[in-house]
């Protein structure tokens, strides 16, 4: 694990969803990351919660890293004011940067993107490939379910109970 936490991926939605307590949070989160000199890795997009983030850091003089592949690039999506865009070829590329860039792991709610990232690195965790921390942030419950299943994992024996902590 690192000894000093100096960015952090945060993995959610290109939409903002249909609770605007998300909204809420990922705008705090933004702010509070640039308050503590947090630089924030995504995933480039300035659309739904992957935008708030961004430009709730960037109001706050933070520093907002993107992190997009080359073909969501072209579609118009990506954010045009961040600190940094690195533009990659691919979404495996997109994953693998985020990685190397980051000191930690957020997980904010998102659909199935936000998902994938989330348990790519948790999965890179429990085969012992990096030791950074990993965070779900359950906005309004929003990961009930998730962990619910999780925990069904662990009692029907897929999954250790170490790697459900």
């Amino acid at each position: 694990m690192p000894s000093t936490i100096n960015s952090i991926a945060v993995y959610c939605g290109s939409s903002a969803g249909s609770n605007p307590k998300f909204i809420e949070v990922a705008n705090s989160l933004g702010e509070l990351m640039a308050r503590e000199n947090l630089n924030l890795i995504y995933g480039g997009a300035q659309i739904g919660l992957m935008g708030c983030i961004a430009d709730a850091v960037l109001r706050e003089s933070g520093k907002a890293i993107g992190v997009i592949p080359d073909f969501l690039s072209i579609k118009e999506v990506k954010h045009t004011a961040l600190s940094e865009m690195i533009v990659v070829e691919n979404m495996h590329e997109r994953k693998h940067k985020m990685y190397e860039l980051a000191d930690a792991f957020i997980a904010m709610p998102g659909g199935f993107g936000t998902l994938e990232e989330l348990f790519e690195i948790i999965t890179w965790s429990q085969l012992g490939l990096h030791q950074k921390p990993i965070g779900l942030l359950n906005i309004g419950g929003f990961y009930d379910d998730l962990l619910a299943l999780l925990e069904n994992m662990v009692r029907k024996e897929f999954l250790k109970k170490d790697n459900y902590e």
